[in-house]
């Protein structure tokens, strides 16, 4: 009798359950928010995302191959692995080139394939972060880290097959430092992500943990400080351990950023030495859920995107089924949270049908949230918004917005309805993001739009927008923004190699 009883609650609040997450998840496709970041680690070594050639121009066809890929799925942050261990996957005048691009250590591919991957990425309204591997520097008889053992005698440290620069001595600190301000000073990127900013977990450490946070938050605050000084507008973030510490009620199983590896990541968002945090949250269930409401409490207004373990769909590594990651998708969006996946080969190969439902559920593009911790001020408006309206095409063409920021060039955002005026507030209305180019050029295919452009920052602070409408007929055809031609932007700054 008492079976039944049990086996009766067990089967009603199952059904409660999956009822609450179809509607939950129906809720969030229905209200896709305007501002979310959606992002992916691109991971290059080893070259298992990218690249899978050594031929130039293989690679460069791959990356858009990729890029578009990611845009079809409204990803709008590209997180570009170019610091792998202490070689890189660009021309640095600090350390070798990385064996990935070419299969010989130390050997240029002939191109620059982070300019590459962040002009690509422009073009699509994505933003590129160049992914900084810090510690590791890779096999102690690997070119990246005898080349470091060379010049810093006393600086690498040696655990089991694996060198790491010793978080204890400021000279680390002051090396990482510069090579992010070179980066930052070189490139376009819209942020410079931190990984392994922490003590290796089989470091013995012989000092109090307190102190040994200290150690790592002063190699972050020396990073940001330069990245800052050279473009404050960079955003600076890191990929901390998935749980920050233990819970009252919950416990990280003696695996957190807080005292394990003595990472102090939500102290970074609070002393504003970081912009963003995109924590490794590759769990499920209890040792994910309540720790993402924690970093949501301890965000301090900053910009937090947790990591998603989409590999863990792969039949070679846990099997998991894709209403897991599903799960986590949408509770991540019911705390305004952001989302990251890990990583994107996974992604684009579909794994579990991954891509296909991210497509629904990004349904329409979003923006990456405003720095307004940063700077507030919205750039002047567009002053002038024309539309030359043809058989099959729609010209647009717009200019006098003004920039306050000190950058050197503005973007901008068009949007698109059937109704006058446009809701700007509303992300299905988005047409395109992050445009440096100030025309475009719709294919309508017989439908009547509206217009408005707005001007954005780097900082990603939107202007008011300007309308642009009459009174015709209304529309009928939906629009494949996939055939926007986009006109080309005056002054459009290219890094040189160097």
């Amino acid at each position: 009798m008492h079976q039944k009883i049990y086996r009766r609650r067990f089967i009603l609040k199952t059904i409660i359950r999956i009822t609450l997450i179809l509607l939950l998840t129906q809720t969030l496709f229905a209200q896709t928010p305007k501002h979310e970041v959606r992002a992916v680690w691109l991971t290059t070594i080893g070259g298992i995302d990218w690249p899978h050639s050594y031929s130039p121009t293989q690679q460069r066809q791959e990356m858009i191959a990729i890029l578009d890929q990611l845009q079809r799925a409204n990803i709008n942050t590209v997180l570009f692995q170019a610091r792998v261990r202490a070689t890189t996957v660009f021309p640095s005048t600090m350390e070798p080139w990385d064996v990935c691009v070419t299969g010989t250590p130390g050997t240029s591919p002939g191109y620059d394939p982070l300019l590459f991957c962040i002009d690509e990425c422009h073009k699509r309204g994505m933003e590129c972060h160049a992914w900084i591997v810090t510690l590791p520097v890779g096999k102690w008889n690997t070119d990246g880290c005898r080349r470091m053992r060379s010049r810093f005698p006393g600086l690498i440290r040696r655990i089991g097959e694996e060198g790491y620069m010793n978080p204890e001595m400021p000279q680390t600190g002051d090396y990482l430092a510069q090579f992010c301000r070179e980066v930052t000073r070189r490139y376009d990127v819209d942020g410079i992500h931190l990984d392994y900013i922490r003590y290796p977990e089989t470091w013995k450490l012989k000092v109090s943990r307190q102190q040994g946070r200290q150690y790592i938050t002063d190699i972050v605050r020396k990073i940001s400080t330069q990245v800052k000084a050279e473009k404050p507008w960079v955003k600076v973030s890191c990929s901390p351990v998935g749980k920050f510490d233990d819970l009252s009620r919950y416990q990280s199983a003696g695996w957190n950023a807080y005292t394990t590896v003595c990472q102090d990541a939500q102290g970074w968002l609070r002393d504003g030495l970081m912009d963003a945090l995109f924590p490794m949250m590759y769990f499920q269930g209890n040792h994910f859920f309540p720790f993402t409401v924690d970093w949501k409490e301890h965000s301090y207004g900053r910009i937090v995107a947790p990591g998603l373990a989409i590999y863990m769909l792969h039949p070679r590594e846990k099997d998991w089924s894709l209403d897991i990651v599903q799960r986590e998708m949408g509770v991540l969006r019911e705390q305004g949270l952001g989302c990251t996946f890990f990583r994107s080969k996974f992604f684009t190969d579909n794994t579990k049908g991954i891509y296909s439902f991210t497509r629904h559920f990004n349904r329409y593009p979003s923006l990456i949230p405003p720095m307004t911790w940063a700077r507030r001020q919205a750039p002047s408006p567009v002053k002038v918004l024309q539309v030359k309206r043809g058989m099959t095409t729609d010209q647009l063409s717009w200019y006098g917005a003004k920039d306050h920021s000190g950058a050197d060039y503005l973007l901008y955002n068009v949007y698109a309805s059937d109704t006058y005026p446009v809701d700007t507030r509303e992300a299905r209305n988005l047409l395109v993001t992050r445009q440096r180019a100030c025309s475009l050029h719709v294919p309508h295919q017989g439908r009547t739009l509206y217009y408005a452009v707005t001007a954005v920052d780097r900082y990603g602070n939107e202007s008011a927008p300007l309308d642009h409408g009459k009174d015709i007929d209304k529309a009928h055809k939906p629009l494949d923004t996939r055939q926007l031609i986009v006109g080309k932007s005056p002054g459009m700054n290219k890094y040189k190699r160097k």
